[in-house]
């Protein structure tokens, strides 16, 4: 590891071989908690080059516990957090919203690093009990029409890195490869970044990748990585890139305060379920229904955005979001 450090202390990038094996290396315990910390922060002091997330990404793909479930044509819905805008949980909530339009999501999710909640928080504190049973997630698949894989149960390399991620508090690259490891192999991806920057190596490392059939990278201008309704937004999809507003939509925009997420996992996961239970305010619904319209579109091409977000409010207002919830939940 030291001569790896001397090279990118050098400002030189590593080789898409370089970044596989390195992480393949941290997966299998070779390196220290102080080498680890160091090769972390050149990733939070400048910019990924797309060979490296490669490679890392290869090495994670590689180590990680697959997840066949059947061939069911799921959807990962996910940010890359940290944006710093500590939002209430929207993809969480928005993907129970997507399963109640019909819509099968295979997510893959963490604890919270960069924010006081991450997708795992919220379900732990709701009783979820994380598990890698291929079974069990396939029944709760087809229960429900949503299956949760809490990273470190499938990733050897995060569960390594995961006590240092926690006690840094800030974004690491490996927030930038969540969405990319999914272990089921999802064939629809619809992922929210943090940069217009990273959007474009998404765009790129998708758009090669034969096993996606559609994805959506979602970038909003002010700097959320999801569909805000706060200013405008940018979609990258296969051959095309869209900037929309959220009258585009049909919707208002709305204040950035009426976003903010609790200040515990616990109040995190209560505003879920008040959204849910049809108990959320405007900002709140039009939001998540918004982002689970982009991941309907997403797997559905041919249903307009205007008309997928009509499915998503009538999934949402006819509680099926919360009886997707309750299935998921008793599986």
């Amino acid at each position: 590891m030291k001569e790896i450090l001397q090279h990118l202390f050098d400002q030189k990038t590593l080789s898409r071989a370089q970044a596989k094996a390195v992480l393949s290396d941290i997966a299998a315990g070779k390196y220290s908690e102080a080498h680890i910390t160091s090769f972390l922060t050149v990733f939070m002091m400048r910019s990924i080059t797309v060979d490296e997330l490669s490679g890392f990404r290869e090495a994670l793909l590689e180590l990680c516990h697959r997840v066949d479930l059947g061939g069911v044509p799921t959807i990962d819905m996910c940010g890359t957090g940290g944006d710093g805008k500590d939002t209430f949980n929207i993809s969480t909530t928005a993907m129970f919203v997507a399963a109640g339009a019909g819509i099968h999501i295979a997510k893959h999710g963490n604890y919270g690093v960069s924010s006081v909640s991450g997708s795992s928080n919220v379900l732990q504190c709701l009783g979820y009990s994380f598990t890698n049973d291929v079974a069990q997630l396939q029944r709760s698949l087809e229960r429900s029409k949503v299956c949760f894989m809490h990273a470190p149960l499938f990733h050897p390399a995060m569960k390594a890195v995961a006590p240092i991620r926690q006690a840094l508090g800030m974004r690491t690259f490996f927030n930038m490869l969540g969405p990319l490891v999914n272990p089921a192999f999802p064939p629809f991806q619809l992922t929210g970044v943090f940069s217009m920057e990273l959007a474009r190596i998404y765009g790129y490392l998708l758009q090669n990748d034969p096993a996606k059939q559609g994805y959506i990278v979602l970038r909003a201008l002010d700097g959320y990585d999801e569909i805000s309704l706060t200013g405008s937004f940018k979609l990258l999809s296969r051959g095309t890139e869209i900037l929309a507003e959220p009258e585009t939509l049909g919707l208002k925009r709305i204040l950035a305060s009426s976003l903010r997420g609790g200040t515990t996992p616990e109040e995190s996961a209560k505003m879920f379920q008040a959204i849910l239970n049809g108990e959320g305010t405007t900002a709140q619904n039009d939001v998540v229904c918004a982002n689970a319209a982009a991941a309907i579109h997403c797997v559905q091409p041919n249903v307009a955005l205007t008309d997928a977000l009509a499915m998503a409010r009538e999934s949402l207002l006819s509680k099926r979001a919360l009886g997707a919830l309750q299935a998921f939940m008793s599986v």
